[in-house]
């Protein structure tokens, strides 16, 4: 405020000492002018000062204005916070009368539990001592009447019991006889014409599965080269796949002899691109059956995909979709397991239709039912329980597990499905000619063998072959000696002979073969 005063004072000195310029420049000579000019200086100062004043007084005013809103507000504010802090101190004042209203009936509750506290254990005791009273006199009675009948009171109970026992199941065997007999009769002719129908739109083609694979050649001449000097090829060929190779005076061909399919095609694989190349060693035969075993491992990958989009499932794990594709190199009693199995999804899924059930679950229980066969490791499980810990492994509907585990009755059904899929692999199994018992129990005698071989320390790789009449086992060179060789023969040969049922002799050969490989850079 004051710097507004001091504006028009400064500014009425100014005009005070131009206007004394002016007078002095334009008229020195002039006193009037002069004072007439310092009069006109004299009232500008004095309007000046007035002015200062008035704005003076009119800022002290809204000083005050200003000051008295301040102060009314504050009041406001004060007065609301104590209004405030009066109701919370009125509203614990009444929770505090509240609380204590009710310690004081705590308080009453408390004493009249007390007492009828009192009351309850005279009467309990009162009822004790009646109790006690009764079960003499009970027991009175109970020596009285074994007396009079000559049994004591646990022998008429227990002839007692046994009489409704046996009373009861008589009655439920006749009741059960009746409404199983009734429901056969309503059911027998339904399930025959679903079944028929089922069968008859379904027509499959059965083949047996042989265990050998026939591999033709151009010329005899080069089954020498095959063979090469002194067998070393053959041995090789046999090594590395495990197959057993058959030449003999049969044209132009060469026998695969194996019990594992997945083995032969290998072999023929292998075969048929050693042939086209032209050069057939060890070192190259190794090369190309490695290589082949990994391509045939995608062409399972490829055979299980084309399968389920044949079969429209969808949503299938990967793994589940490879170990499908393994089904086309594996066979249950001779016959095809992924022909077998497609069979039975295909049969699952009519029937489930014709019932009015689910037709896409069925057919994905019928193709998965026998994943337990093709197991990437051997284990002591049934293939229908290890099938149904695949199938959860891998997320599968609860329905579909218990589907292939039930599958054989090696545990209790819990779905609808679960019948449909064990009456459908019967149908499949069934058909005439569709499966040979004989060639399963000679390629579960192979299997064994194997299985033997591989429980030593420091077995690399087993093979039965010549029809398992001969047991090869290549073993690891740094961990076997060529003493402990002949001592490994030997033993297996004695838990052979001991362990297993098997015709003619079986001749056990152990390899052991020591390579030294350098690489000059």
């Amino acid at each position: 405020m004051e710097s507004q005063l001091i504006i028009p004072i400064v500014t009425g000195i100014v005009s005070v000492i131009a206007g004394l310029l002016l007078g002095r420049i334009f008229g020195k000579n002039s006193k009037a002018k002069i004072e007439e000019a310092e009069t006109k200086a004299v009232q500008i100062l004095e309007d000046a000062n007035l002015k200062s004043e008035n704005l003076k007084k009119e800022r002290l005013l809204e000083a005050k204005e200003k000051f008295v809103q301040l102060k009314a507000e504050h009041d406001k504010e004060i007065l609301e916070k104590n209004r405030k802090i009066n109701d919370a101190e009125n509203r614990s004042k009444q929770k505090e009368q509240s609380i204590n209203q009710k310690t004081e009936q705590l308080d009453k509750q408390i004493k009249e539990n007390e007492s009828i506290k009192d009351h309850l254990n005279r009467q309990i005791e009162v009822v004790n001592q009646k109790r006690t009273e009764l079960e003499k006199h009970q027991e009175e009675h109970i020596r009285k009447l074994e007396k009079i009948a000559g049994l004591s009171a646990e022998d008429a109970k227990a002839q007692l019991i046994e009489s409704l026992k046996q009373e009861a199941q008589t009655r439920a065997l006749s009741l059960q006889q009746e409404i199983i007999e009734e429901a056969r009769q309503k059911a027998n002719k339904e399930a025959r014409k679903i079944v028929i129908q089922s069968i008859q739109r379904t027509a499959a083609e059965q083949t047996i599965e042989n265990t050998v694979t026939v591999f033709q050649l151009e010329s005899d001449e080069i089954k020498g080269q095959i063979i090469g000097r002194e067998g070393r090829n053959i041995r090789a060929i046999e090594a590395a796949t495990g197959v057993d190779l058959v030449v003999d005076d049969t044209p132009e061909a060469i026998i695969l002899s194996s019990f594992d399919p997945l083995r032969r095609e290998i072999a023929r694989l292998s075969l048929q691109r050693l042939v086209s190349d032209g050069r057939i060693h060890p070192a190259r035969i190794e090369e190309v059956v490695e290589k082949t075993r990994k391509q045939l491992e995608e062409q399972v990958v490829e055979i299980g995909e084309r399968t389920i989009i044949e079969l429209g499932i969808h949503g299938l794990h990967k793994e589940l979709v490879r170990i499908v594709g393994k089904m086309r190199f594996r066979s249950s009693y001779g016959q095809n397991l992924l022909m077998h199995s497609r069979e039975v999804a295909n049969l699952c899924g009519i029937m489930a239709a014709e019932l009015g059930m689910n037709p896409k679950l069925a057919k994905r229980a019928g193709l998965l039912h026998d994943i337990g066969k093709v197991p990437d490791e051997e284990t002591e499980l049934s293939h229908a329980l290890l099938g149904g810990k695949l199938a959860e492994k891998y997320g599968e509907n609860p329905a579909v597990v218990n589907a292939i585990a039930a599958h054989h009755d090696e545990t209790e059904m819990q779905y609808v499905i679960s019948p449909i899929i064990q009456a459908c692999d019967a149908i499949s199994g069934a058909r005439p000619g569709a499966r040979r018992e004989i060639m399963q129990q000679y390629i579960q005698r192979i299997k064994d063998l194997e299985n033997l071989a591989m429980t030593y320390n420091g077995v690399e790789k087993a093979y039965a072959i010549q029809a398992g009449r001969e047991l090869r086992v290549i073993v690891e060179a740094d961990k076997v000696t060529d003493g402990e060789s002949e001592k490994l023969s030997f033993e297996m040969a004695q838990k052979i002979q001991t362990e297993m049922t098997y015709p003619g002799q079986i001749r056990v050969t152990v390899i052991r073969e020591k390579r030294a490989v350098n690489v000059a850079r």
